[in-house]
């Protein structure tokens, strides 16, 4: 159900809810889907969200962005958000465990917020905050982290919207190719005209 393309969770927690510049799509409507995008982003297991924990994370979901587009645009950040997401990474982060040669992570509710807004703080405050972009694709609003080498990525992924949007040009240039085919004939007959 959730998409994990964003380089950071702290972005991955913003792209939950979807389409932000046209009708926004909320994923995050209930306290088990909360549940359900915590554990998918490996930040802990079987944490327990209620209504209010659901208010919370949607809370610091939009701090988080408002904070990434002020980064992505050059902005001064609000103060007011700013002490949001300190106020969330003051408690402790989820704990690491090893388990079976892999590693879970456990925690309440606070220290999955306080972890993602680690995350935030560090991608902020640090030397990426400038290869924060937006996906350039019309129908996708998703925040990412641009970590390639020549920092000129414009999707967010390209298994969906780099594909669509490249499938959409060439649509595009093939359909401009065939209507100057089409309109080509008449204006070679009007020249002889």
């Amino acid at each position: 159900m959730f998409a994990f393309l964003s380089g950071r969770p702290c972005l991955d927690l913003t792209t939950t809810l979807q389409v932000r510049h046209r009708t926004p799509v909320e994923t995050l409507r209930s306290p088990h889907d909360a549940r359900d995008w915590i554990e998918q982003a490996g930040l802990a297991e079987g944490v327990a969200v209620g209504d209010d924990g659901l208010v919370r994370l949607r809370e610091l979901r939009e701090v988080i962005h408002r904070l990434a587009r002020a980064a992505l645009d050059a902005t001064s950040p609000d103060p007011a958000d700013v002490r949001r997401l300190n106020d969330a990474a003051a408690h402790p982060p989820t704990v690491p465990r090893l388990t079976g040669g892999s590693v879970r992570h456990g925690g309440d509710l606070d220290q999955v917020l306080s972890t993602i807004a680690r995350d935030a703080i560090d991608l902020l405050a640090g030397p990426y905050a400038g290869r924060i972009r937006e996906c350039a694709h019309a129908d996708c609003s998703r925040l990412f982290l641009d970590a390639s080498h020549a920092g000129r990525r414009r999707w967010c992924g390209m298994a969906a919207c780099g594909n669509k949007s490249k499938s959409a040009a060439y649509r595009r240039r093939t359909r401009g190719g065939a209507d100057h085919q089409a309109t080509r004939p008449s204006d070679e007959h009007s020249a002889h005209s």
